[in-house]
């Protein structure tokens, strides 16, 4: 039994949101009926952050729904979606980056990735700081992993109320995309994607340059531990 409006959450939150901006819509700890909703609904990406779960869902949910890994990975979970999923979005070191590699090679399958930046001022948060991320971008040893493609940057904000402070870390972001972009993507089309912004600040990352907002909690209501 659903007891809230999926589909009309779904049409508030895609009004409010440009045509190039892709909605990941996250669904962790929210029951399959819900994914179900948004999907009849029209939403075809989703994102989940505990392995257990995400292939739970994935085994009896339609199989062209784009799954996104969108929370910390263990190396030791990438073998268990690595059949099936379209997406790591938080990639935080080159070792997960080469064992996503690894793992994509078994099933002759090129994964998508998002480098996570630590740009956020609260060790909770994972990622590469701006100078490391530069570090294992000129190191170079990505150019030969054939099975992943790195696609763009991620990054989360501050959890606090100041606007300003959410407003220059996405900016912060923004600009090192550019920054990578020219030095190491400038003729590769697949690297374009900036995903910053969730529920309670999505529409200033919008305004801040993101092109894939993860929102759940505004779609799916509060989440059922």
């Amino acid at each position: 039994m659903i007891d809230i409006d999926v589909a009309a959450n779904l049409r508030s939150i895609r009004e409010t949101l440009p045509n190039d901006v892709k909605l990941v819509a996250v669904s962790k700890f929210h029951p399959a009926e819900y994914v179900e909703a948004a999907y009849a609904a029209g939403q075809r990406v989703f994102g989940e952050s505990h392995e257990q779960e995400l292939s739970r869902k994935a085994e009896v949910l339609p199989k062209d729904i784009e799954w996104h890994f969108i929370g910390h990975l263990q190396t030791n979970k990438v073998k268990y979606i690595a059949p099936y999923i379209a997406m790591v979005d938080a990639v935080d070191s080159m070792k997960l980056l080469k064992e996503i590699n690894k793992q994509a090679a078994k099933y002759d399958r090129v994964i998508d990735v998002l480098l996570e930046l630590h740009i956020a001022e609260e060790a909770t948060k994972y990622g590469f700081t701006l100078d490391a991320c530069r570090e294992m971008l000129a190191a170079g040893e990505w150019r030969g992993l054939a099975n992943v493609r790195i696609c763009g940057l991620m990054m989360m904000a501050s959890n606090v109320d100041d606007e300003e402070q959410i407003r220059d870390e996405f900016n912060t972001a923004a600009a090192f995309f550019d920054e990578v972009k020219t030095n190491y993507f400038a003729d590769n089309d697949s690297f374009r994607e900036r995903s910053w912004g969730m529920s309670g600040d999505y529409m200033e990352a919008v305004e801040c340059r993101s092109t894939m907002v993860r929102i759940g909690t505004a779609i799916f209501g509060p989440r059922v531990y």
